[in-house]
């Protein structure tokens, strides 16, 4: 089996790629700079040359180029030409959308039949990329996710964002959609095989803000002084039984 990935160098792209290549697969990194996101014959040569089984769409512009609507060209029509590629090719799609197409102005936890509110910004990039990749390919799997859980700063996770804190202010009110990045690569993985469709990737049952940032804290030795808050109230938990995400408390005993 071979695999490519767009993002591989970010947090769930890395950990995706280590992921596949465990479970056997051949994992190709796409290259920006090689085949950048406005270039389709480039792309049309890149995806006949690698013939991969799957695609898994992760990338965001995470560092701009300087092309034009970046934003839009990267999180909306990248991933609508990709789909098409792919269907074109009978390759597997798998793009990753993120709980943002919701405001904290929703009402969770949300369900796949729950309808994105998000009118600007990134939350309604990758609400607008969610409706155009299922019309240009009814085979893609689209798989949201919430914040990812690390093992150390240095990429865009929980563990980064607790240890940039002087004091982590964090909310007794707030029920995050979140996972370990390990948990949500196990699932990425399966989701290549499941039937098309909207996927959920939440590993919060039940937890808050304060609840989940106090274990982390336990599990990596109390590094981080932490302080309960209720000054953000929102329920922002993702619910989906079909993608078999495991709880928290597997792997952050403290909250059991």
């Amino acid at each position: 089996m071979k695999a490519i990935i767009t993002g591989m160098n970010g947090a769930v792209g890395t950990a995706l790629s280590a992921q596949l290549s465990a479970a056997g697969y051949a994992v190709v990194g796409w290259d920006r700079t090689a085949v950048p996101p406005n270039n389709l014959p480039a792309a049309e040569q890149f995806l006949d040359a690698v013939r991969p089984d799957a695609l898994f769409h992760l990338a965001v512009p995470s560092q701009a180029t300087g092309i034009e609507n970046e934003g839009w060209l990267v999180n909306v029509e990248w991933p609508t030409q990709l789909a098409q590629l792919c269907r074109q090719r009978c390759i597997r799609f798998l793009f990753t959308s993120s709980v943002m197409v919701f405001t904290d102005d929703a009402i969770g936890p949300f369900t796949p039949q729950s309808v994105p509110d998000a009118r600007e910004g990134y939350g309604f990039e990758k609400a607008t990329a969610e409706q155009r990749v299922r019309q240009a390919n009814p085979e893609a799997v689209i798989a949201r996710l919430g914040w990812q859980i690390g093992t150390s700063p240095g990429s865009n996770n929980m563990i980064d964002f607790l240890a940039k804190q002087e004091v982590v202010r964090a909310s007794e009110k707030w029920f995050p959609a979140c996972s370990f990045l390990v948990d949500t690569a196990v699932t990425l993985q399966s989701l290549a095989h499941a039937a098309p469709d909207l996927y959920l990737l939440d590993s919060n049952d039940r937890w808050n803000f304060y609840q989940i940032a106090s274990a982390l804290n336990d599990l990596h030795g109390s590094q981080w002084r932490i302080e309960k808050t209720a000054d953000f109230v929102y329920d922002q938990r993702m619910r989906d039984p079909r993608a078999n995400m495991p709880s928290l408390d597997k792997r952050l005993p403290s909250l059991a």
